[in-house]
């Protein structure tokens, strides 16, 4: 569970940072970033960009209280 948390996590910072990336720098040329090639985000890229970091985030902390939890009742 702590890998799939983790991984997810990775995969949305790295969604997050590219999205706002292109969007702010302005480049017209498609891009593998999800937040732009969903129609109901039109104008709100940026935003979008930021709450999947923010989830991103979140993810990777709980992979980590995940981690934390498990070694309790081991040893």
């Amino acid at each position: 569970m702590k890998v799939i948390l983790d991984v997810a996590g990775v995969l949305c910072i790295v969604q997050a940072v590219g999205g706002a990336l292109n969007n702010l720098l302005g480049s017209s040329t498609p891009s593998w970033f999800l937040v732009n090639h969903i129609a109901a985000l039109d104008g709100y890229e940026i935003f979008a960009s930021i709450v999947v970091g923010v989830l991103g985030v979140a993810l990777c902390a709980a992979a980590r209280a995940v981690g934390r939890t498990s070694g309790r009742g081991e040893g």
